[in-house]
């Protein structure tokens, strides 16, 4: 919200001086994010007349002019300005003049011609950015009068960082009444007077949005002069506020928005066909917009039409064949309420960002339409002239947000600020602020106005106090009271104590948003597989992530383009999947890439490979005490896995994540090296820890037998395990994989595994018998599961 602040305090007595304003803006929660002092040190600045004009006989680009400042004989000005002419009014600084920039006014001589000051444009008086010309005034402005006083300077721009729940504050009325409850003034804004009807033109208004557009308002003015000039005070009131004149319609349009806060919109009404009708979007719809653009509308906008066309997408933009040109003579003033979910995200779809949508998706006072189309009619009809016709409405009352009353007990809220607030003072705020207050035993009863969206619970009044007292009058004070430690489970590692394993084995852990792109997705083969948004930031973040790796993968890719060639990340965080609500499933995702270790002189360097990735989650999962419920296949891949360099991991038998390096077709799709190793995990069955258990030492001694067979290579070594576990029972303590051999004496399609079989029994000791039975039962087991043979 920017605006002047000139026009500002003529709305609201402000007895402070510009610093100590917006220092008060910016702790009663309307932050004051720029400041821009305008017309500063404009002594010695008049409006003068060129009444001459000649070409400078040494120079192309210059020009002499006589300029008449009303006060004696005309002065002789050289100047290069473009548009410098006979018979515009313009700015001269004369002799003596301070310029804001440090600029002082000499007589000079340019090119062997006297020149006695200099014509100035908008930037060189510090007013406007605009340096391509002089700044050219109306005809009708004063010779000789000092362009400060012609022009209301000095001024300030003041832009504010409004918070989303404060749109009764994007509009200069609304702000008045929080200025005026800061300051203890008051609000010098009375009641619209209704402006007169002169004709009875009129068009009919049907609403068919049901809840979507509840009120809307319209008024037919014939006989408007087009060539109507918006008065200075009005354009440059829009200009320090950041808008550009366009003409004198839409300029009363614009600035009773900023004003009030309600947008408006004028239609050219001969190129209206029977009656408004404000209904959603048919099917296949489209509407050129007034900046040229062609919108494609699907049934969620609302538009307002009439009986053969779409004029408008309603709260954002209108349409370029009904718009008022030059031309036009009659107009249909519109102001309406559209329900906030309406119109919210509306704009952003059409890649829009507009002051209507900017107002309406935050809502904007159901009362005001009909305030604000008496005002643009009083503002039209002095400017432009013509006849207004009645006031045109169609509302369904029942569908209007109506105001509740909220009760605030005086011991909530001292036990709240910390501070004791009188009652008076209470009233007082609360009746500055626009609202009804009922005083009560324990409290009051408030009763917001219908601009105050944000007020609907005891907590949200008791804020309207704290910033309107004055958070530096309520004292600091340090929170007491016991504070209830959460007991840790112990069969349950912390999520802080796992992202701190990570980081010693040297990940770094990285926060990526919990939206993705469709196209990201799709890439990776999760098309349909995330939880769109109804109303995304951007289309680059339209969806709730199904999984971690694609953000965290473009993280890493980050990383890459700027030259971190090893790069270690996770992240833990949740993902999402469709249902109602969506289901959100923890989870743990890694990615790495570059060399396994950094670079040193105790080890040749070589490439991160799966195994290295693979004893990362071994450490974790080990680290719970279960790793025998753990186990690992080669089926059952997901398609962004390389097919022959990747696992799926399973927790008692059911999957809970998978390892591997990237698919090379995905891989290069997202220009990435084969050497990229990814994983992602459910993090629950990760967490869980097997309790601690005191045993007793064993008695009897372990037994070792190393046994080597062959199998294809088909069999991973997971169902290996599980089948001499099964086979041998308790008695095999031990299972450990100690080599693997392909080649020469082997089979084709099937590999060597050499494993030692750890043996123990708790209640006696075993001999060679007993160890030899054991190995026969664990090949056995092999031989008709696995397709197992024993090497010699």
């Amino acid at each position: 919200m920017k605006f002047s602040e000139n026009w500002l305090r003529e709305l609201v007595e402000i007895q402070a001086d510009r610093a100590r304003l917006a220092h008060a803006l910016t702790m009663a929660g309307l932050e004051v994010e720029e400041l821009t002092p305008l017309g500063e040190q404009l002594d010695g600045v008049v409006v003068a007349e060129i009444v001459a004009a000649e070409k400078h006989p040494e120079a192309d680009r210059l020009q002499v002019c006589k300029v008449d400042t009303g006060q004696g004989e005309p002065l002789q000005i050289v100047c290069g300005a473009p548009n410098a002419r006979v018979g515009i009014r313009v700015p001269l600084a004369t002799v003596g003049a301070n310029l804001p920039g440090g600029i002082h006014i000499k007589a000079a001589r340019l090119r062997g011609v006297e020149s006695s000051g200099m014509l100035c444009s908008a930037k060189e008086l510090g007013i406007d950015a605009d340096a391509s010309g002089l700044l050219e005034l109306p005809a009708d402005a004063p010779v000789g009068e000092p362009l400060a006083t012609y022009l209301g300077l000095p001024d300030a721009s003041i832009e504010l960082k409004l918070t989303p729940n404060r749109p009764d504050c994007l509009g200069l009325v609304g702000l008045a009444h929080d200025v005026a409850a800061l300051f203890g003034s008051r609000v010098k804004v009375g009641e619209q007077a209704a402006a007169p009807v002169a004709s009875d033109a009129r068009r009919g208004i049907r609403l068919e949005a049901g809840k979507d557009a509840p009120r809307y308002l319209g008024r037919v003015v014939e006989g408007i002069d087009p060539a109507a000039r918006t008065p200075l005070w009005l354009a440059e009131r829009l200009r320090r506020a950041g808008l550009r004149p366009i003409s004198a319609v839409v300029d009363v349009t614009n600035y009773v928005m900023l004003e009030l806060g309600q947008p408006m919109h004028a239609f050219d009404n001969d190129r209206l066909d029977g009656d408004i009708v404000v209904r959603h979007v048919r099917a296949g719809e489209t509407l050129k917009l007034l900046d040229g653009s062609e919108a494609t509308l699907d049934e969620g906008f609302v538009l307002i039409a009439d009986e053969r066309k779409a004029l408008a997408v309603a709260g954002v933009m209108g349409g370029h064949d009904s718009r008022v040109t030059d031309a036009t003579r009659n107009i249909f003033l519109e102001a309406a309420h559209f329900a906030p979910a309406a119109i919210m995200g509306r704009a952003r779809k059409l890649g829009l960002h507009t002051d209507a949508s900017h107002r309406f998706e935050r809502g904007v006072d159901p009362e005001l339409p009909r305030r604000a189309l008496e005002r643009a009619t009083e503002l039209l009809l002095s400017i432009a002239g013509g006849k207004a016709g009645p006031v045109l409405a169609a509302e369904n009352l029942a569908d209007l947000p109506k105001p509740a009353a909220v009760t605030l007990r005086r011991a909530r809220l001292r036990r709240v600020l910390g501070v004791e607030v009188a009652d008076a003072e209470v009233a007082r705020i609360f009746t500055a602020l626009g609202m009804r207050v009922e005083t009560l035993a324990d409290g009051w009863r408030i009763t917001a106005p219908s601009s105050r969206f944000d007020i609907e619970r005891e907590e949200d009044l008791v804020e309207e106090v704290a910033r309107i007292f004055g958070y530096d009058n309520i004292p600091t004070a340090t929170p007491a009271g016991a504070l209830a430690l959460a007991a840790e489970p112990e069969a349950r590692i912390s999520e802080l104590a796992l992202r701190e394993q990570l980081a010693a084995r040297g990940y770094h852990e990285a926060v990526n948003l919990s939206f993705v792109s469709t196209e990201l997705l799709a890439q990776w083969g999760l098309a349909g597989q995330g939880v769109p948004l109804a109303n995304p930031l951007s289309a680059d973040l339209a969806v709730m992530r199904p999984a971690l790796l694609p953000g965290l993968v473009e993280a890493l890719r980050h990383n890459r383009a700027r030259q971190q060639e090893r790069v270690r990340l996770f992240e833990v965080a949740r993902v999402f999947a469709a249902g109602d609500p969506p289901v959100e499933t923890p989870s743990l995702a890694i990615v790495a890439c570059g060399s396994a270790r950094a670079e040193q002189w105790g080890e040749p360097s070589r490439a991160l490979d799966f195994f290295d990735i693979k004893g990362d989650l071994d450490a974790l999962l080990a680290w719970g005490g279960e790793a025998g419920r753990w186990s690992v296949h080669a089926d059952g891949l997901p398609p962004w896995l390389h097919p022959g360099r990747g696992a799926r991991f399973a927790r008692d038998g059911e999957t809970a994540g998978y390892l591997g390096a990237l698919h090379p077709q995905l891989a290069k799709a997202l220009d990435l090296g084969p050497d990229v190793h990814v994983l992602e995990l459910a993090l629950e069955p990760l967490l869980a820890r097997r309790l601690p258990r005191a045993q007793p030492v064993p008695r009897f001694p372990l037994v070792r037998r190393d046994i080597a067979i062959e199998v294809p290579e088909s069999v991973a070594w997971s169902q290996i395990g599980e089948v001499v576990r099964a086979s041998l029972g308790d008695v095999l303590k031990e299972l450990r994989l100690f080599d693997r051999y392909s080649g020469k004496g082997v089979e084709a399609g099937r590999k060597s595994l050499a494993m030692g079989l750890i043996l123990q029994d708790a209640s006696r000791t075993l001999v060679d018998d007993d160890a030899d039975r054991c190995v026969r039962q664990a090949i056995a087991a092999l031989e008709q599961t696995c397709q197992a043979k024993l090497r010699g």
